[in-house]
């Protein structure tokens, strides 16, 4: 069995941060219309971008952490899982949490933002075409997001690229508890405006990678001739309450993107 897997360089000898400094100042709002997990994700990325933060250091046990936030201990495993998936954490059983040192990600590792990806590689984003509007959601979305038929979901179509061809199409179905209307702004990074917007963080996805020949509507879509190869992407993004909140489907032109995988072996 093979699984998606990221490399990372480390220091082998991670040293505690000063507590005291690493602490001051993490006390939450719990008046804020923030969840308190997304409030304690904030509060992190905070104190990993302190100076005495660096790559190798152990953060302070959860308990220290938590008390000093005056959340549960399950609050901040929440808030800790999103940053050990997005490669900024480290959990040891035995040693503790690390802070490790971030990579630019590439490939499937990269699903979180295009936009951020790319920039990441130089690349500009344009946006080409933003569309939302609430469908009754079809036969092969109800399942993943676990609603069944005529229930209506926000459907939201987008078209990117660089250079002033359009590269991918995005077609999201979100689930109805993200209270997304179709007035917001979705110009802006999807999983950035659902953090802020709704309180939600996106933690994981199941993916599906295939090959398909392009119809009449993506050839006008992509600006390519009908029956291009085209890759084609279905993608089920999970909570870090492993609940269901998007089901897309996305296109990218076969001529202008290529995506990496790097497995290993368990």
């Amino acid at each position: 069995m093979f699984k998606q897997t990221n490399m990372q360089m480390n220091s082998l000898n991670p040293k505690p941060a000063d507590r005291s400094r690493s602490l001051r100042g993490l006390r939450l709002n719990p008046g804020s219309s923030l969840p308190l997990h997304a409030q304690a994700e904030q509060s992190l990325r905070t104190l990993l971008a302190s100076p005495d933060q660096g790559t190798g250091t152990l953060l302070p046990d959860e308990v220290s952490l938590a008390n000093a936030m005056g959340v549960s201990r399950n609050t901040l495993r929440a808030a800790i899982a999103r940053l050990v998936s997005e490669g900024r954490l480290e959990r040891k059983a035995g040693v503790g949490t690390r802070v490790v040192e971030p990579k630019m990600h590439s490939g499937v590792g990269a699903w979180q933002s295009f936009t951020r990806e790319m920039e990441a590689k130089g690349i500009k984003v344009e946006t080409y075409s933003v569309t939302a509007r609430m469908v009754e959601i079809p036969a092969e979305a109800g399942p993943r997001l676990l609603l069944e038929t005529g229930n209506e979901v926000l459907c939201l179509d987008r078209v990117r690229g660089w250079d002033g061809k359009p590269v991918v199409h995005f077609r999201s179905y979100l689930h109805p508890r993200l209270k997304l209307v179709i007035d917001d702004d979705f110009n802006q990074p999807l999983y950035e405006l659902v953090r802020s917007r709704c309180g939600v963080i996106a933690d994981q996805s199941d993916e599906e990678l295939t090959a398909v020949a392009a119809d009449r509507r993506l050839a006008r879509v992509l600006a390519v001739k009908v029956g291009a190869p085209i890759l084609q992407r279905n993608r089920t993004v999970y909570d870090t309450r492993r609940q269901p909140m998007e089901y897309s489907v996305v296109h990218y032109r076969g001529d202008r993107f290529e995506l990496s995988l790097n497995l290993r072996q368990q």
